[in-house]
């Protein structure tokens, strides 16, 4: 597989998992809502370190983790966003504090994070396509 090859990869199974997370917020499922919008960032993330580094993707789902090897500047807001994000993928993978999470994603807080990490998820895509690295580009 060619570098733009695995890249695009990337992109295209972060793009259906963002179709799946939009049904998910529909259909009240929030806590798996918030869950795949988790994978979605580290998809994107994952295409760009396919981009910028010179390593295999690493197996890991720390997104600041993931996006600190990728030549992306973040914000500092940016990179809260992505500590954040983080957690629903431990929050919603494990049984014991599943529930907690699962209790925690109401409508209210699900509607905040979709949107957050919408704007995010926009905005690495036109990091992608437009070559620029610059937080201030366009959305947080």
């Amino acid at each position: 597989m060619t570098k733009q090859e695995h890249t695009d990869y990337w992109l295209k199974t972060a793009a259906h998992d963002w179709d799946v997370a939009q049904h998910l917020f529909e259909a009240g499922k929030y806590d798996w809502c918030l869950f795949i919008a988790h994978l979605v960032i580290e998809k994107t993330l994952k295409a760009f370190w396919v981009r910028d580094a010179k390593r295999r993707v690493p197996r890991i789902h720390n997104l600041l983790e993931i996006a600190q090897a990728t030549h992306l500047n973040l914000s500092e807001e940016q990179k809260k966003l992505l500590e954040e994000i983080t957690t629903f993928n431990i929050l919603g993978r494990y049984p014991d504090i599943k529930l907690k999470f699962y209790r925690r994603c109401t409508q209210e807080f699900t509607t905040l994070w979709f949107e957050k990490t919408k704007g995010l998820y926009l905005w690495l895509l036109s990091q992608m396509t437009s070559g620029k690295m610059s937080p201030n580009s366009s959305a947080n």
